[in-house]
């Protein structure tokens, strides 16, 4: 497929550069991701078939909980 692109080594590396010009649109790229990825009970027997997380967790540190008594518990 790398040579049909072009019938000399630079042609065909300003080619293949090009399909990657552009950044997908973050919509695009998740809508791809769910397609690839199916489900959530899909997502939910890959994780325990490989013993880990598949999808991405939320974003940041955990939110700080104040118990009574002033000390302070993560959520």
């Amino acid at each position: 497929m790398y040579l049909v692109l072009g019938g000399e080594a630079g042609t065909r590396q300003a080619t293949y550069r090009e399909l990657f010009r552009y950044e997908l649109d973050p919509s695009v790229a998740d809508t791809v991701q769910q397609a690839t990825l199916g489900d959530a009970r899909f997502a939910e027997q890959v994780a325990a078939m490989l013993g880990r997380r598949v999808i991405p967790s939320k974003a940041g540190r955990p939110r700080k909980v104040v118990a009574q008594g002033g000390s302070v518990l993560w959520e």
